[in-house]
Order: structure tokens, then C-alpha cells, then sequence
């Protein structure tokens, strides 16, 4: 069953098309084999019964298997899991089959094989008596594993196949030399395989003839297994669920994170467009008033106006390269990519800070180091990076706060970007937890605690590291290691 689950796991989490590319398969396969282990192959079965993606040992690329009876059942049951196929060496296998269905009433079926040697280890792990036995049949009564007493592989069991129950449970029978014996059976569920043990009657009765207290020990021994079992499998599963919940709804709060800035490079952009042609306006008359200016003595010589004129076109120039940086920035929001200058591309985050560091008199200080050469890397990803970090910074900060940003060469392969405030700082508690998903220390100021998480996400998956230092009233340190591909 955690093979079954581990392959309904797979439908819920990849695509019908990612899955038919042979790549995107064939990583599944060695996931599977490497995670829960077992599997030897996998393919997806069109509607049409038509293998049209597989990989794996065999050659059943292309093959129909409308005839087959794994097919035949899957589309009736939604599940199917075969009986032991296969010779009495290697080859014995067992197959997986599950129906999921596709939009406009189309399906298509996801079929694992698995080693059927994973039986044989599994009652192998059993804890039975040297004359007692352990084996698993279908509901034919074949053994799908060897037995130690009675028979082999696909021979017909010689003791009375078990009615359906969904429970396990045991009942009386006698072998073939009419001794007593006990059986005890479950049914998997899902499957035609029953699971049996056989044990003789004389020594199970002889467990009850032992001292009372032994039992007694026993079953609680027992009991305590049983609950720490339940409670364990129990705590695993809702784990499980409470980490793929909290994975929804990181991804669902990145994706709306994600619009944000892309909305913000809109922005900027369009302001940018449209604070251009008013400027360029100003600058053509006002610089058209200075040559007139020229032209008359009385006002060529009149200093205070001159500097006036000057003054406005000095604005002019401001607002301009504040808007072709804004554009700058705004062409760089998507994810790509691309030759980075670490300092042009500092700077131009630091845009977004200016106004707000003048209204609260931050001081922002940028020690770059001139030898780093320009390096591949994503951009847009930076960009988050580090307006992210910025951020924090300043909202850690009282006004009249210093903002230090220092960049290092590391070695030829890295570069360290440090980015130090005089803020409030963070308690040890805290420094271990900053970057998980929804923790904030600022949760009464509407902080959603995704800031550090995405953060931590974007260097990491351009193959960096983050690590912070803090020291509670004194303030905080991030270190971001970047890795440098140069051409």
C-alpha cells in the first residue's frame, strides 16, 4: 500500500504531459526506486490502452494493452494490483495500475511494476519459529511465495483458503499429517493476496500454560507497540499533510508576491514613460530661455537668474536619471539569465529606498570592491533578493538609522554580499527560525512572515547561501554568498 500511495502521490503532483516527457519519467522511476525502493519500471496508458510513455527494463514502449487483464481491471476498479507473475527466478514481479481522469472525459492510466522479491523480504522480516510459516496467496489459493512446508512458488496451497474478511483473523485446520495447527490470515486491502501464518496449535496453547505475569507483560508489551504504532504512523501522516498545506499555500503566497513586483516594474515603467515627456519639454524650453537669455545683456548678467535657470535644469537631469533608472529596473523584474554588474544592479534596487531614507534620515553607505568582474546570474532573482533584505533593514531601523552594504570577493568562484543595520536586532529564540514560512516577529504590523522564506528560496535556488548574525538593541547581519559563473 505505500507503494500505491507513493504512486497516487505522483498523479497528484505532476501533470499528464510533464509525465509523458521521457526525462521527467525516467527521474520519477529513480525517485521511486531511491525513496521507497521496489519499482522496476513505470508508463502511462492512454485511453486508448496504448503504452505511450514508459521507462524501464522491458519493451513495452507502444505496446497495447487493451487485452490485458491489469488494464481490464484498472478501468473497471480504478485500482488494480496483479498476483506474482513471472518465472521462479528473476523476473517475478507485481503490477500497479490507477485510473485518473482527464478533462473533457478523457482519462489515462499510470502502471508501475514492482520486484515481487519485495514479498520474500518483507515475511523474511517476520519474527516465526523455526516449524512455523509464513507465506501469501491469492484468492486461488496459489502461493506467491515461497513456503516452507507447503510448497513452492504457484503450487496450490494443500489447507483451506481463507473466506474474504476485513479483518484479520484466525481459524483451525490440520496439515497434512493431521496435526493441529492455527492460521492466521489478513486480506491486503486492494489486492487478492492474503497474507498467512501458520503456526502448530500445541505450541501456541503452550504460550497460555506460561507464567501469568509473562502474559500479562506481554500484551501490555503488546498494547504499547500497537499505540506507538498508531500514534506514530498517525503523527506522520498528518505531518505530511501539514507540510504539503503549508507548501500550498507558500507557493500560492510567492506566486501572489511574484505579481506584486511584476506589477511594481509595470508601474515604475509606465510612470517612468510618461514623467519623460513632460521633462524633456521643460529641459528644451528652459534651455531655450537660457540661450535667449544669452542673447540680452541685462539678463546675461544677472548672476542670481542665471544660477536659477541652472538650478531647474539641474532638476531636470535629476528626475531623468531617476526615471531611466526606474526603467532600468523595471526591465529586469522577469526571471532571466543574464551578465550581472553587482554594483549597477545594487544601486538600482536601491532606488526604491531613496525617498524613504531622506523623509527618515537613513544613511546607506555601499563599499564595492572594484575587482569583481561581471558574472551570469538571475537578475530578476537578485533583484527580490536584496529589495527583500533592504527592506527588513529599514523596517528594523528607527529613523537616523546606517544601512552598510559591503561586498567581498570570496574566492574566484563567489562573492559575499553584506548587508549590516544598527536595528533592533533579533533574539537568539528567533535567529534559528527566521527563515520559515509564516514566521514573523512583526505580526501585528500585517508582516505575512514570507519575506526571509522566499528570500532564503531565490538563493538558494541559484545555488547560494544566506546566513545571518544578530545581537538584540545592536542590530542584524545577512550575508549573502553568491556563486560567480563567469564567462
Amino acid at each position: 500500500m505505500q507503494r500505491k500511495s507513493a504512486l497516487d502521490f505522483i498523479l497528484q503532483d505532476n501533470s499528464y504531459q510533464s509525465m509523458k516527457e521521457p526525462r521527467r519519467l525516467a527521474t520519477i522511476l529513480k525517485n521511486l526506486q531511491s525513496g521507497v525502493g521496489g519499482f522496476t519500471d513505470i508508463g502511462l496508458v492512454n485511453a486508448a490502452g496504448n503504452m505511450e510513455a514508459y521507462t524501464g527494463p522491458y519493451q513495452l514502449y507502444g505496446a497495447n494493452l487493451c487485452n490485458e487483464k491489469c488494464y481490464r481491471q484498472v478501468l473497471k476498479n480504478g485500482t488494480y494490483i496483479s498476483d506474482v507473475t513471472g518465472d521462479n527466478g528473476v523476473g517475478r514481479r507485481i503490477v500497479i495500475a490507477i485510473k485518473h481522469d482527464l478533462p473533457e472525459n478523457t482519462f489515462f492510466v499510470l502502471r508501475a511494476t514492482l520486484d515481487a522479491g519485495l514479498l520474500h523480504r518483507l515475511l523474511s522480516q517476520l519474527d516465526i519459529g523455526p516449524n512455523d510459516d509464513a507465506f501469501i496467496i491469492n484468492e486461488n489459493g496459489i502461493l506467491q511465495t515461497p513456503s516452507r512446508h507447503h510448497g513452492g512458488l504457484y503450487d496450490k496451497i494443500d489447507l483451506p483458503v481463507p473466506k474474504h474478511s476485513s479483518e484479520a483473523k484466525v481459524l483451525e485446520a490440520e496439515d497434512a499429517l493431521s496435526n493441529p495447527i492455527l492460521i492466521g490470515y489478513a486480506h491486503v486491502p486492494g489486492t487478492s493476496l492474503i497474507l498467512m501464518i501458520i503456526r502448530d496449535k500445541s505450541e501456541v496453547m503452550a504460550l497460555w500454560l506460561r507464567p501469568r505475569l509473562k502474559l500479562i507483560g506481554f500484551l501490555v508489551l503488546s498494547i504499547v507497540i500497537v499505540l506507538f504504532t498508531i500514534l506514530g504512523g498517525a503523527t506522520y501522516l498528518v505531518n505530511r499533510i501539514h507540510v504539503a498545506d503549508r507548501k500550498r499555500v507558500i507557493a500560492l503566497h510567492q506566486g501572489e508576491y511574484t505579481n506584486k513586483l511584476a506589477s511594481i516594474g509595470r508601474l515604475s515603467s509606465g510612470v517612468a514613460h510618461e514623467i519623460n515627456n513632460p521633462l524633456a519639454i521643460i529641459n528644451q524650453k528652459v534651455g531655450l530661455i537660457k540661450d535667449l537669455f544669452f542673447f540680452k545683456e541685462e539678463y546675461a548678467g544677472d548672476q542670481k537668474l542665471m544660477d536659477l535657470i541652472d538650478d531647474v535644469l539641474g532638476s531636470v537631469q535629476r528626475c531623468s536619471s531617476i526615471t531611466r533608472r526606474l526603467l532600468d529596473f523595471s526591465r529586469h523584474m522577469e526571471s532571466k539569465i543574464e551578465p550581472i554588474d553587482l554594483r549597477e544592479m545594487i544601486n538600482e534596487v536601491l532606488v526604491f529606498l531613496e525617498r524613504e531614507a531622506e523623509r527618515r534620515g537613513v544613511d546607506i553607505s555601499v563599499d564595492h570592491i572594484d575587482d569583481i568582474p561581471e558574472f551570469e546570474s538571475d537578475r530578476g532573482s537578485l533583484q527580490q533578493i536584496f529589495l527583500n533584505i533592504f527592506n527588513n533593514a529599514f523596517a528594523a531601523m528607527e529613523d537616523g538609522g546606517h544601512l552598510e552594504i559591503t561586498v567581498n570577493r570570496r574566492d574566484q568562484d563567489a562573492v559575499c554580499v553584506t548587508v549590516s543595520d544598527n536595528g533592533c536586532g533579533i533574539p537568539a529564540d528567533d535567529i534559528q527560525r527566521i527563515f520559515e514560512p509564516f514566521f514573523s516577529t512583526r505580526g501585528d504590523q500585517g508582516d505575512t512572515g514570507l519575506g526571509l522564506s522566499i528570500t532564503y528560496g531565490l538563493v538558494k535556488e541559484i545555488g547560494g547561501d544566506i546566513q545571518v548574525d544578530s545581537t538584540v538593541g545592536k542590530g542584524t547581519r545577512f550575508s549573502v554568498l553568491l556563486p560567480m559563473q563567469t564567462d
